[in-house]
């Protein structure tokens, strides 16, 4: 069986997701169905890119600092380097990306090899006008690299080091910059796993987990990433903090959980100290087909709260089961219903499984299990061709109680359907994340791309925001805010919440120079 610490960490295409060695293409049912939504191929091609246009870079001061901290090999103004780091991978910054948009493009990426070469950076770039963003992965899909002034990325690619193992208490020291696939492989050397696969994996990076709050497909089973992290390092303009003397503390608020989630508005993450647990020896996937998705959500919550919890439980809808997951021989040689997907890591669990079998399922065996493992992080690869085609695809999430999850999906579905009414979309959706009092839900939207497809998807996801609040849902279960879900989350915190928060910046990062405009509303 193949483990995700067998995978290579992606050179991610500028502008395209995954590893351009291994591109994937649309089958034939798929690019039938895409008629029926009205998709037509656009010309020229929607994969074209439109040349770059270079613009005014630093100023011979600006560069002089740079060079002067990390050395002249570790700062990059050239325009290739520039135009990779520009934005993040949602769909929308996709399409800027081809329309050769440069709005967002860094004045230079700076490289800096350790955590004192971070913070000397951040302490000197209020002195030479100079906003930063970080960049460890950039696989933000919120646009959270994209602040609302003139900047310079910091690129943490060089702290790519597991510093430390500690095997009596079970954690490890990770640098900010190690990808997710290069960081299981070196714990898989000392025999232990971090268990954090979230669908960004070959591209995401420790940094990035930690900054964004990021949950992975084993969630269940391991936790979210910032349940793992029981220390870490931040360099802000201002100084060090180091936070993380034991796995709990009543030695006032926990100050790691205002810094995970902050996504560099605060400082830059340099390190982390996560729990890691012993490889498994065997791992096992099945499906379990239920009527409906009522009666999967039931069975899942129950597992979710009476136990015992398997490793991954993942429910899609009518609409997921049978666009991804269909199959008459996988599903039991019917049609219809709803398909979960159930993971072990270690032993198989028969307790599991009989109480999914009380509540009404059906076990298909390991077939549609493994089909979904193997091709877990293939998905993301379709976007880019259905963008060539000429379709508008692109994902949301949000999180609610469970008495709330069926009126919050009614409601988004609705929302989107009615915003999209021209090009009128398939809108899928499904649980990847529960937890005792709740769940997340994850919507994909496909549909014919209008003429403005960037406005078009701006003004469906804003309608489905209002929805998400309206119905109670959380603005983001694991995206992160960015500065697409900026104004949605600083109505849900409150003005006083809000207020705290600037309070925290304006201490940390006095002239704003952390990711102006991310996460936080700019102060006046």
């Amino acid at each position: 069986m193949t483990n995700e610490s067998d995978l290579p960490v992606a050179q991610l295409t500028p502008g395209r997701w995954g590893d351009p060695s291994h591109p994937v293409e649309l089958p034939t049912a798929a690019l039938e169905a895409l008629k029926h939504l009205g998709v037509r191929r656009p010309t020229p091609a929607a994969g074209a890119h439109a040349a770059v246009v270079d613009r005014p870079g630093l100023t011979a001061a600006q560069l002089a600092f740079l060079t002067g901290v990390v050395g002249n090999e570790h700062v990059a103004s050239d325009v290739d380097t520039r135009w990779a780091h520009t934005r993040g991978y949602s769909t929308t910054d996709l399409l800027r990306f081809r329309a050769g948009d440069t709005s967002d493009m860094p004045d230079a990426v700076v490289f800096p090899g350790s955590h004192d070469e971070v913070q000397a950076v951040l302490a000197g770039c209020a002195a030479v006008d100079l906003a930063v963003v970080p960049y460890s992965g950039g696989t933000s899909v919120v646009g959270g690299l994209a602040p609302a002034r003139r900047f310079v990325t910091v690129d943490l690619r060089r702290l790519d080091q597991l510093i430390d193992v500690d095997e009596v208490s079970h954690t490890a020291t990770l640098q900010a910059g190690v990808r997710g696939p290069a960081a299981e492989a070196l714990l898989a050397e000392r025999g232990y796993t971090l268990g954090h696969f979230p669908q960004s994996y070959e591209g995401a990076s420790i940094g990035g987990y930690a900054a964004a709050r990021s949950s992975g497909q084993s969630s269940a089973g391991y936790g979210r990433f910032d349940q793992m992290v029981v220390g870490l390092t931040l360099a802000t303009p201002r100084g060090t903090i180091e936070l993380g003397r034991a796995p709990m503390s009543a030695a006032g608020p926990d100050l790691r959980q205002l810094v995970l989630g902050s996504e560099g508005a605060f400082g830059i993450i340099t390190s982390v100290v996560v729990r890691i647990r012993p490889r498994p020896a065997e791992r096992h996937f099945e499906g379990w087909r239920f009527e409906s998705f009522d009666a999967g959500l039931n069975a899942v919550r129950r597992l979710a709260q009476d136990g015992p919890l398997p490793t991954v439980l993942r429910l899609s809808d009518e609409v997921e089961t049978a666009v991804n997951l269909a199959d008459p021989d996988v599903l039991g040689g019917g049609t219809g219903g709803v398909l979960a997907i159930v993971g072990f890591d270690g032993p198989y669990n028969q307790a599991t499984a009989n109480v999914l079998a009380a509540a009404g399922g059906e076990n298909l065996g390991e077939g549609p299990g493994e089909t979904w493992r193997t091709g877990r992080y293939r998905a993301p690869y379709l976007r880019d061709p259905l963008l060539d085609e000429g379709a508008l695809v692109e994902t949301l999430e949000t999180a609610a109680f469970w008495s709330r999850i069926p009126a919050l999906k009614a409601a988004v579905t609705e929302a989107l359907v009615g915003a999209l009414s021209e090009t009128p979309p398939l809108v899928l959706c499904h649980v990847s994340h529960v937890y005792e009092t709740g769940a997340s839900l994850y919507f994909t939207v496909v549909c014919a791309q209008a003429g403005d497809p960037v406005e078009q998807w701006r003004t469906a996801k804003r309608a489905a925001n209002q929805a998400i609040a309206e119905a109670g849902g959380t603005i983001t279960h694991h995206h992160g805010v960015g500065t697409d879900h900026r104004d949605a989350y600083t109505a849900e915190i409150g003005p006083l919440a809000v207020e705290a928060l600037q309070a925290v910046k304006a201490t940390l990062d006095p002239d704003s120079v952390m990711n102006p405009g991310i996460l936080l509303p700019e102060r006046d």
